[in-house]
């Protein structure tokens, strides 16, 4: 699938991997991007491309000395994790209620934290930078301490999964938790309050952003990188935490190798050079997908996964999806499904099945096979996963 170059009538094109036509209000936050002075080259809009806050989520942005805070967005460093395990499917038989159990008494979810704090999060380096981070913050490094190793709430999960061979994969999806999206809210305020003072006629005021050189920018850029930094290591400690869990229930609590482990961000931003020129990335629900890097592109609860490889793809800044991407809101989709569809669209996965996760149906979710057929020019399929256990916050 080739990108098309969308006819928008801006400054800059838009090549997008959609492969259906945006609707008014995805259109209008496409051209108001692309309408910036600082975007290079073009941007670039993912397969599972959908509405965000000022840039649309499934957005890949290359800028030219200047990042924009609100299109990082407020889950600093969100991504997933994956592990390839030694294990295989005969070895859960009557297990999984257990396992689902399991993790949800050793890991926080929702809105919870760690009544104590162990020593994988304590042992990270980048608390001693904690004292140089946005003095709104100040406050929240016992909060910080204690949400790591959590997973949050909305659409992150912990998930057991097969393989098409019956492998047994364990699977995360979580960000930066508090102190990412307080970070975030800081110097968002920041960069729309310079927007307003510099009366610069912005399309949307959530794209005010910082220009490189400048103290806003430097301070933004250092705690975005402590932030991603946080989220990465969060998702490191619940994996080690998922791992002992299913060791202790298929290898009599024995230390296994993992065949193969992927940890990838996919809200953030980083600076790259892209077609011999430096340039600040930022990917809103995006994958980095150089040649040979690995990505993790999951489905709905009660959809397929994906276990990816780059190929380098240079149009896309070397990117690909995050996911299915929703295609109906939050409370569309409490509307307009019930608890029984629920159970149906999740039948023989143990998971949650209540009405406080209806939200996170897979109804409410594009078809994961038709996105992943919009980037086969992204990303080539390392593995297929379908999930057998699914935690939620």
């Amino acid at each position: 699938m080739a990108a098309e170059t969308l006819n928008l009538s801006t400054s800059k094109p838009v090549l997008s991997w959609a492969g259906h036509p945006l609707g008014p209000s995805e259109t209008q936050m496409a051209k108001n991007v692309a309408s910036l002075p600082f975007v290079f080259k073009h941007v670039s809009l993912m397969p599972d491309v959908h509405l965000g806050k000022g840039a649309l989520v499934g957005s890949v942005i290359a800028t030219k000395d200047a990042v924009i805070p609100a299109a990082v967005g407020v889950d600093i460093g969100c991504g997933m994790a994956a592990v390839k395990t030694p294990f295989h499917a005969d070895q859960l038989d009557g297990k999984l209620k257990q396992i689902r159990r399991d993790i949800e008494a050793k890991i926080p979810v929702g809105f919870n934290q760690n009544s104590d704090v162990e020593k994988d999060a304590t042992n990270w380096q980048r608390w001693r930078d904690f004292k140089d981070l946005h003095p709104g913050v100040k406050d929240l490094e016992g909060k910080a301490l204690k949400q790591m190793g959590s997973l949050g709430g909305g659409n992150h999960f912990i998930e057991l999964c097969l393989d098409s061979e019956d492998a047994v994969w364990m699977m995360l999806h979580s960000g930066s938790r508090h102190i990412g999206n307080k970070l975030a809210q800081c110097h968002i305020t920041t960069a729309k309050e310079l927007g307003k003072l510099a009366e610069e006629k912005l399309p949307d005021l959530d794209l005010a952003y910082f220009v490189a050189g400048t103290p806003e920018f430097a301070a933004y850029w250092r705690d975005l990188q402590w932030a991603q930094q946080y989220a990465r290591v969060n998702r490191d400690v619940m994996m080690a935490r998922f791992k002992a869990i299913v060791e202790q229930h298929l290898a009599g609590g024995k230390p296994t190798k993992p065949l193969l482990s992927v940890n990838c961000h996919h809200n953030y931003a980083e600076q790259e050079v892209h077609f011999g020129e430096d340039v600040y990335v930022t990917r809103k629900g995006a994958v980095r997908a150089r040649r040979e890097d690995y990505g993790i592109i999951p489905g709905s609860m009660g959809a397929k996964s994906f276990i990816v490889k780059g190929k380098g793809n240079t149009d896309s800044f070397c990117s690909c999806s995050h996911g299915a991407g929703r295609q109906m809101s939050r409370t569309k989709a409490k509307k307009q499904f019930s608890l029984d569809d629920l159970i149906a669209q999740t039948e023989g996965i143990e998971c949650r099945k209540d009405k406080g996760v209806i939200d996170e149906i897979p109804g409410a979710y594009k078809p994961i096979e038709a996105v992943m057929s919009q980037q086969s020019d992204l990303v080539e399929i390392v593995a297929t996963l379908r999930q057998v256990v699914c935690v939620k916050g």
